[in-house]
């Protein structure tokens, strides 16, 4: 009788092991596509990503770049002050999105443009993503947001 419950018990926590090894690696696989990685322009140009790996990319929109094309397709620089990333995006921008203001974008790049999925812009004034301010600051060009 005793061997029977300890066999029972045996398999349960087998089955209960399986069962955690099995949930993990679904959850794993269900967020392969929903990780995507931050990268500012400089971290680009030294080690380009894959034509298919889809990441984040972020600085300043660089004056005098912003060009709006046919339809809703806009193209414009990014630079965190140490290289500078064409972007092309077909789609409508947020409101506050302009020059020389902080943005985030999601997309590909394929050695030569950055074809964003995505574009996210600053939500008031001062407020920047932390991954840009980091980049900025890496670089040397950024500055405290006035408050004015």
């Amino acid at each position: 009788m005793k061997s029977l419950k300890k066999q029972r018990r045996i398999q349960i926590i087998a089955l209960a092991g399986v069962a955690l090894i099995l949930s993990t690696v679904l959850i794993g696989y269900a967020m392969r596509d929903g990780i995507n990685f931050f990268r500012s322009p400089s971290e680009v140009i030294a080690a380009p990503p894959s034509p298919t790996e889809v990441f984040r990319i972020g600085g300043l929109v660089e004056t005098g770049t912003l060009q709006r094309g046919q339809g809703e397709t806009v193209r414009f620089s990014v630079t965190d002050g140490g290289a500078s990333i064409p972007v092309e995006y077909t789609g409508v921008l947020p409101d506050l999105f302009e020059e020389n203001q902080g943005m985030v974008g999601l997309g590909r790049y394929d050695g030569a443009i950055f074809t964003a999925t995505e574009i996210l812009a600053k939500h008031d004034e001062s407020y920047m993503p932390k991954e840009v301010v980091d980049a900025l600051k890496e670089q040397g060009v950024y500055q405290e947001p006035s408050d004015g």
